[in-house]
């Protein structure tokens, strides 16, 4: 970590000996105080600071699912701390958290003992192609080169891609005695360390990495890799410089984002492609660093050590932590990559020590490659990918959403059923649905997939018919009811629930009752955790072939405050009117509907229990279009909405 904070401040200034920020600071309201604990700065309670996790509380960076399980098994089994592993940001990449824009975030705990994760003794260096790079099968790391656990973290000082670009940072290492040497290495390909060879593959294809190019003004063209490099000693950050990998050339324009510091290594003297030192254009602090007090808590996996014992503290100085602006370091994609809100300087990142403080001496322990900055591309399927007869729907969604990201479809083609944005769209038709995913508003289009459905004209359309459907809300549960004509050609019905009425999802599956033409069925769903005033439910019907058709829709209204609510959907209505009437008793319900002239087009008497109940008008497809009121009496209470009726 100390390692890429001294490298961040070469980049700051061309002048190495600038003093360094070590006391502890928050940025980006994330602590760097070298320890991993949120809502405490220095060793003492402050809330209001993020950082890599959490024991009292505070928004904490890398999800510790299982933290406990893997601890108590350390406890019984010494072989199993040997194993690496690694977890990811607890929340999806680019949420929003306390207005702050959290990007990306890993934690990995490095392999223990005697591994192949390590460079073999001699001549392997920065500035060689990794083709060359080579591992031994198994070889000791002197202590104070064996890396134990590191972690990055990326987020923005708020919410907008104008605000600052933070890279925060933490290692910890076996032994704090003499000096230690690290650089962060940052690559544009996937590259990529394949253990039963021995060897890495998918580096970049300018001598082993990628290249930055420019043109004739210094603007940059093509982003390539990142090397920063760092020098620790008597507990303190004592050097620190951030290079790129270049054509040899290229140091003869003078680049607009940054200044060259003058320093190029590449494989051998007079190489074409080496790491040319960068600094940043503007004066003035842009990162931190420092290392932990003794007793410093290690986090909830604990910290394995290299005789394969168990600690729970870092003795001092035995993990390091900074934060470098990259943006100020002229690092942020924002403006560096043309504007793209959601673009990166690096996709990969692998981790390193050295022998010496030469730029070129011996690597010695390696941890990665691991990906970074890339969350999952949409990957699109259909419920059905054949279209039965001519009256079937099917849902076509993406399988590995996330949350935080802008699905959009289109179709050249087909019919899509509603809204066309979300994970999840319905359709009625064959053709190509195009899905189209960007990470966050105002990004470029990060990814797109393409599903093709196809018609089968002779198969036999689903012959299950709902003849009834409703459902009614009671002390946080919702009873569904249905009836099915045809039962006996029903494999199966999926009950899905949906907030919005646009994004449903399953929420349990009822079998068919078996050798009845025709049959009804009951089902309750568990609600009470729900937060939104109402919730939507449609069946999901699989028949004998596999063919998949929905009922509609059914909107439930969460009463939980005992009074009366009467609500009309949709509205504007085509063909089908549902009233849903919330009611703290039993009680009989009138329905009169008017024209706009006063006159009386309807009426319709029923009972509802306490709860929440649902009345279904049909037959406005026969009706002129217009404005209609609606007057619904309940025992004693009156109430009167207007409705849109559209064609």
């Amino acid at each position: 970590m100390k390692t890429i904070v001294r490298l961040m401040v070469l980049m700051l200034c061309t002048s190495f000996a600038e003093a360094q920020i070590t006391t502890p600071v928050i940025r980006a309201m994330f602590g760097v105080d070298g320890d991993l604990k949120a809502n405490y700065i220095n060793g003492m309670p402050l809330s209001g600071n993020d950082d890599w996790f959490t024991q009292t509380g505070g928004q904490w960076v890398i999800d510790t699912t299982g933290a406990a399980a893997l601890v108590a098994r350390y406890a019984i089994d010494p072989n199993f701390r040997q194993l690496p592993f690694y977890r990811m940001m607890r929340v999806a990449p680019y949420s929003l958290v306390n207005n702050k824009r959290w990007i990306d975030a890993v934690f990995i705990r490095d392999y223990h003992g005697n591994d192949s994760t390590m460079f073999a003794s001699g001549s392997n260096k920065n500035g060689m192609s990794p083709a060359v790079w080579s591992c031994p099968v198994a070889q000791s790391v002197p202590d104070k080169n064996e890396i134990l656990d590191m972690m990055v973290h990326v987020r923005r000082e708020g919410p907008s891609t104008t605000d600052s670009l933070w890279m925060f940072g933490g290692i910890s290492i076996e032994s704090v005695t003499g000096n230690r040497y690290f650089d962060f290495e940052m690559y544009q390909t996937d590259i990529y360390y394949d253990r039963p060879s021995l060897r890495f593959y998918g580096y970049g294809p300018d001598a082993g990495h990628t290249s930055w190019k420019f043109d004739a003004g210094g603007n940059i063209t093509v982003p390539g890799d990142i090397i920063f490099t760092a020098d620790y000693s008597s507990n303190s950050l004592t050097s620190i410089e951030a290079r790129i990998w270049v054509d040899r050339a290229a140091l003869s324009v003078t680049p607009v984002s940054f200044n060259w510091t003058g320093s190029f290594d590449g494989a051998n003297t007079g190489s074409q492609y080496g790491y040319a030192g960068i600094a940043p254009k503007t004066a003035g602090a842009f990162y931190t660093g420092l290392t932990c007090a003794p007793t410093t808590w290690a986090g909830p996996f604990k910290v394995v050590l290299g005789d394969n014992s168990v600690a729970t503290d870092y003795i001092a100085g035995q993990f390091m932590e900074f934060s470098v602006n990259l943006t100020k370091l002229g690092l942020d994609p924002v403006t560096l990559l043309g504007g793209n809100a959601c673009g990166m300087p690096f996709r990969r990142i692998l981790v390193k020590t050295r022998s010496s403080t030469s730029f070129t001496a011996s690597l010695k322990d390696f941890v990665g490659p691991f990906d970074f900055f890339l969350a999952p591309r949409a990957d699109a399927k259909a419920d059905v990918p054949i279209l039965c007869g001519t009256a079937s729907m099917t849902d076509v969604k993406v399988t590995n959403a996330v949350s935080t990201s802008i699905y959009t479809w289109s179709t050249p083609d087909g019919v899509i059923v509603g809204s066309n944005t979300g994970p999840t769209i319905t359709v009625s038709a064959p053709g190509t649905y195009i899905v189209q995913q960007t990470l966050q508003s105002g990004c470029s289009t990060y990814a797109t997939d393409t599903v093709t459905l196809a018609w089968d004209p002779l198969c036999n359309v689903l012959a299950s018919r709902i003849t009834d459907f409703s459902g009614n809300f009671r002390s946080g549960n919702v009873q569904l009811n249905w009836t099915v004509s045809q039962n006996k050609e029903t494999s199966a019905f999926e009950i899905e629930r949906s907030t919005d009425g646009l994004h449903f999802g399953p929420v349990s599956r009822v079998s068919p009752q078996t050798g009845l033409e025709t049959a009804s069925y009951t089902t309750t769903d568990d609600v009470h955790g729900t937060m939104a005033p109402a919730v939507y439910y449609r069946l999901k019907i699989i028949n004998n072939q596999g063919y998949i058709t929905y009922s509609r829709t059914l909107r439930i209204v969460l009463n939980k405050g005992g009074e009366t609510v009467v609500t009309i959907a949709p509205n504007p209505v085509k063909d089908v009117m549902q009233l849903y009437i919330a009611a703290n008793a039993g009680k009989r319900v009138q329905v009169f509907i008017y024209d706009i002239t006063g006159q009386l087009m309807l009426t319709r008497q029923s009972l509802v229990q306490k709860g929440i109940s649902t009345i279904s008008i049909t037959g406005f497809d026969k009706w002129q279009k217009g404005i209609y009121a609606v007057k619904v009496l309940l025992d004693d209470e009156t109430f009167v909405e207007k409705i849109v009726l559209t064609k």
